[in-house]
């Protein structure tokens, strides 16, 4: 229906999260009504993207060095005022970005990198369990595992697995409070809602 350069782009919008082909072809559109300047800057902003964020090499959030190239840790984790002996573990960086805006959490985060059922069977390894276990066996001042998931089936379900999973290293697991609605994503509740669901844990 469309020229192959138009449909290529389709094709790649498409593959963004809740993004369908309707709205894919509406990107390529908006895009080709952009001055050639703009299409370069876009560009040139992705470039970017690839070449200058790293991922943080203990909770995976993604985040730009500032003090040296080589920097490995993200500013939440280098900071020396976080609580070590907490460990929130989120499913992936926009709600770890939610928790973070209450300013009622101080320790430390891991990114699993999604939620059991959201994934095909295929794809059940892209979940960093074992990075995770490897976080508790070398970090012994972690107490606290703070479990914070959507509370909906898929949420449920991966929070009912880690349990099971974490049991053995013997440590505090904590969920969120009931705060936030049956069915409801974090990404999405407001900053009061979300404190109390953190600061009433249990």
């Amino acid at each position: 229906m469309y020229p192959p350069s138009i449909q290529k782009l389709i094709n790649f919008f498409s593959e963004f999260p809740g993004v369908g082909p309707r709205t894919a072809t509406r990107f390529v559109f908006h895009l080709l009504k952009k001055e050639k300047s703009k299409i370069k800057e876009l560009a040139l902003a992705i470039l970017d993207l690839k070449k200058k964020i790293k991922f943080c090499e203990f909770c995976f959030k993604p985040f730009e060095p500032k003090e040296s190239p080589n920097q490995m840790l993200c500013e939440i984790c280098s900071n020396p005022l976080r609580e070590k002996s907490l460990l929130c573990v989120v499913a992936n960086e926009i709600d770890l970005e939610a928790i973070e805006k209450t300013k009622k959490y101080k320790g430390r985060y891991f990114i699993l990198g999604g939620t059991i059922p959201a994934l095909k069977k295929a794809d059940f390894e892209k979940l960093r369990i074992k990075e995770l276990e490897k976080r508790l066996k070398h970090n012994p001042e972690i107490e606290e595992i703070i479990l914070a998931f959507n509370p909906n089936t898929e949420g449920e379900a991966t929070t009912l697995y880690l349990e099971r999973i974490l049991k053995p290293y013997n440590k505090k697991i904590t969920k969120l409070a009931k705060g936030l609605p049956i069915g409801g994503e974090i990404e999405y509740a407001d900053e009061e809602t979300l404190s109390f669901a953190i600061l009433k844990r249990s």
